[in-house]
């Protein structure tokens, strides 16, 4: 065995959570009469785990020792007499210092994501965990699966109390009290008072509940009411749709009944507001007790309707809408932007968002999202401009000291002194031999002028402008000469040439053995072949394939590493139930349409956040960028395979290598598009961040990388994988990703560029060079071809304009040595 190391913590708010719940549970006087059955762990079935004994304080002939790997776990085989809520104990021993999670499944279904074991002190001293999952009549599968790279605890047994969930307490004293007094003079009661609400309406009791898994639960009030008048409460959970509940006389106020109800409950710390509805008040309200009574809510709610503005002004907007509905209730709303989460609320139907620009067109859209955690597809969108800003005459100031900070074979250069704005500079106008030839943002004093003749001198000059137009005077000129040079194998952008026109969002791009391509449109559905020389036709469509009015539709392509003999072209796509990856042939210049074959389906689709990257791997695995379709918790979900890296193998089936037992190979992720392999054979991956960070990521086997408690390198960080490149999102938004001689090359839409970086011996990315800013409009997909050029394609897609997209070849010219790509 692999001596077990100390691990960094990856889940305190789970953690926090279940220990909560398990301390409530295991207070508890009330637990179910029957004993509970015990499963010892030796008797399991063990995957890259081993029996042992060396510990004393085991029950039974021993315990299980997994793996110190991700995905090492014991699976027990528990039997219910019938359906309904159990309580599941795990005793178990952690002699390091830190908490090693694990997943626990019911019969493949994921019950808690990161559940945590903390250390207890020592391999010979051993303690018990307690959650609650919903079980089948007859035989269920229970597995327990190491969810970090140092493996889960020693696990000893399993109880499973099959009779019902013990139900949690919650004083009412202790709760937060509006309009109402804790008393004690009334005998009774539990622990040390009641309350006694105030006789007005509006008084209220609010309690803060734990709960382990999200799904319905029942909420038992303990109460006294010595009146004759009945004294009805409206009960809601977390701002949800309240319900009313009726508290009757009990004769006496010394006599205790209680009133049930059942309500949503999300994961995690819920707010129970109870609010008297009468002049006369509430009840005595003595506690509260609650109880899962499943099953899970897996339903998404219906999308608000009828979206419309009520405001705006220089820097925001404020819109309103009518509520959406769920089987069980709508809790909250979430607001975004052109695919950005701006602002979340509860069950409320209008929001303002704030710190906008002026005079800037804005696409809205809102979501509906029930206690459970699921969301709903977008809503109808709402497109509002900002006012316009104060008239501003002003110009900014020229930038200064323009000058020439290095060369290539096909490229200078440039840096220059920043200039200054009464408001703020919004950008810069580069120029070549007094023609305009690209942008840079308002915060760079830097670019790179590529596609140039070595040998050949240009004369160079920038101005600077602000949001209204106002323009500098020009920076002092310069003239460069291109030349010779640069690193080894150093493959730099030359020439720029345009292969097709008239094109509706190029996505996917792949090269046949000819070396013409096939790119997919994205709106249109529709695959072409195009050759170097600028001959387009079309291949066909693929007629299951549908939109979703933002940016799903016919996304990535990518040919079988045995096309030569088995044609297969491999698809990601939207589709009526959701996004799927398919393959069909290729074969005498069309798609051979009764050859379609669906390999994956039923990701989650959304109008944004659909993925839909494909690249088959060094081992022959075909591996894909799945989004988390607009609802992050997606992304954290073993069972999901939304917000993941997916891997599998060429004929659709799941390699037995994969760490979660599905097809996720990485999680954590918010939209991620790009991916290639380097020279070493290791995956990188370009992500769309929300509104502070993109990301390029180093992928590895059941990584996470913390979405969306971490985006970039903010929020809760600790546990999860940094990325090794982060940009603003307002400079980047990346989607394509190729890497040639282990330099990384990423296209961005919302920064209109090209970056380029070089992977060091370290595995970091260093020397960025930014290339075409401003020149070409937005980028979306960026290729190497069998010639050691790069297809980069445009993606003019947020005004929604058909055909005003282009295929652009990119000679590249290499310095030095060429090192292959990995086959």
């Amino acid at each position: 065995m692999v001596p077990r190391n100390s691990r960094r913590l990856r889940a305190v708010g789970t953690l926090s959570v279940v220990m909560a719940t398990v301390v409530a549970a295991l207070a508890l006087p009330g637990a179910a009469s029957a004993a509970p059955t015990r499963y010892e762990a030796e008797n399991g079935s063990l995957v890259q785990a081993v029996v042992e004994s060396n510990h004393a304080g085991f029950s039974g002939a021993g315990f299980v020792n997994v793996d110190n790997v991700v995905g090492s776990s014991v699976e027990l085989t528990a039997t219910a007499a019938q359906a309904g809520p159990a309580t599941l104990t795990i005793r178990y021993a952690n002699g390091t210092a830190d908490n090693r999670p694990a997943d626990i499944s019911v019969n493949g279904e994921l019950v808690v994501d990161d559940l945590a074991f903390p250390a207890t002190g020592a391999w010979t001293t051993w303690q018990s965990l307690t959650t609650t999952a919903q079980l089948a009549p007859g035989a269920n599968k229970i597995r327990i699966t190491s969810a970090g790279a140092t493996g889960a605890a020693n696990i000893d047994y399993l109880d499973v109390d099959a009779a019902g969930v013990p139900a949690s307490d919650y004083e009412s004293e202790s709760a937060a009290i509006s309009q109402g007094v804790v008393e004690s003079n009334w005998a009774g009661y539990s622990g040390s008072g009641f309350v006694n609400y105030d006789n007005v309406v509006g008084s209220s009791v609010e309690y803060a509940v734990t709960a382990a898994q999200a799904g319905a639960h029942s909420l038992a009030f303990r109460f006294a009411n010595g009146t004759t008048t009945d004294r009805p409460l409206s009960i809601s959970a977390n701002g949800g749709t309240p319900v009313t509940l009726s508290f009757p006389p009990t004769g006496a106020w010394t006599t205790w009944q209680t009133a049930t109800t059942t309500l949503p409950l999300a994961a995690g710390t819920n707010k129970i507001r109870t609010v008297a509805t009468t002049a006369v008040g509430g009840p005595n309200a003595d506690k509260l007790s609650v109880a899962f009574s499943g099953p899970a809510d897996t339903e998404r709610p219906l999308p608000p309707t009828g979206l419309r503005s009520t405001g705006h002004t220089t820097t925001t907007v404020s819109l309103a809408w009518d509520a959406g509905s769920d089987n069980v209730g709508v809790t909250g709303y979430d607001v975004y932007q052109h695919g950005q989460l701006v602002t979340s609320v509860g069950n409320v139907l209008q929001a303002t968002a704030t710190g906008l620009i002026a005079d800037t067109e804005y696409d809205w859209t809102v979501f509906s999202k029930d206690a459970a955690g699921n969301v709903s597809v977008a809503s109808t969108n709402m497109i509002v401009r900002t006012d316009p800003a104060p008239a501003d005459t002003v110009a900014p100031t020229t930038p200064g000291s323009l000058r020439s900070t290095g060369k290539t074979a096909t490229s200078v250069d440039l840096a220059w002194t920043a200039s200054t704005d009464n408001v703020a500079v919004t950008g810069y106008d580069v120029f070549r031999d007094g023609v305009q030839t690209g942008t840079a943002d308002g915060t760079a004093t830097a670019i790179t002028s590529a596609g140039l003749t070595a040998g050949t001198e240009y004369a160079f000059k920038v101005r600077a402008r602000d949001a209204k137009g106002n323009l500098s005077g020009f920076s002092n000129e310069i003239k460069a000469t291109p030349s010779a040079g640069g690193p080894a194998g150093s493959p730099d952008p030359g020439t720029v040439s345009t292969l097709a026109s008239g094109v509706d969002v190029a996505w996917g791009v792949v090269f046949l053995p000819d070396g013409s391509a096939l790119f997919s449109e994205r709106e249109t559905f529709t695959v072409y072949r195009l050759t170097k020389s600028g001959q387009k036709t079309s291949a066909g469509k693929i007629s299951q394939a549908v939109g979703t009015d933002g940016e799903g539709g016919l996304l990535g392509l990518e040919l079988s590493p045995t096309f030569a003999t088995d044609h297969w072209l491999y698809v990601y796509h939207t589709a009526s139930e959701g996004n799927r990856i398919v393959r069909i042939k290729y074969e005498n210049g069309a798609l051979v349409q009764s050859s379609y074959q669906i390999l994956l389906q039923g990701l989650a689709k959304n109008r944004y956040h659909n993925g839909g990257r494909l690249r088959f791997g060094p081992d022959g695995k075909l591996y894909a960028s799945v989004g988390d379709a607009q609802n992050s918790a997606n992304a954290q979900s073993n069972t999901s395979l939304n917000g993941k890296i997916l891997r599998i193998n060429a004929d659709g089936t799941i390699p037995s290598d994969n760490p979660f037992g599905n097809a996720v190979w990485s999680k954590g992720h918010r939209n991620p598009q790009g991916l290639d392999f380097d020279s070493q054979g290791r995956l990188w991956e370009a992500e769309f961040g929300n509104t502070s960070q993109d990301e390029v990521n180093l992928i590895t086997k059941g990584g996470n990388y913390g979405w969306p408690n971490c985006e970039g390198t903010g929020g809760s960080c600790a546990g999860f994988i940094a990325p090794k490149k982060v940009w603003a999102t307002n400079v980047a938004s990346p989607s394509g990703l190729t890497i040639i001689n282990d330099r990384v090359f990423v296209a961005t839409t919302v920064g209109q560029r090209v970056y380029r970086m070089t992977i060091d011996s370290s595995s970091n990315l260093v020397d960025q060079k930014i290339y075409f800013q401003g020149t070409y409009n937005r980028l979306r997909t960026v290729e190497v071809d069998h010639d050691g050029d790069i297809w980069l394609t445009t993606s003019t897609d947020k005004d929604g304009t058909p055909n005003n997209d282009r295929v652009l070849l990119v000679d590249i010219v290499y310095s030095g040595t060429r090192t292959q790509k990995p086959a």
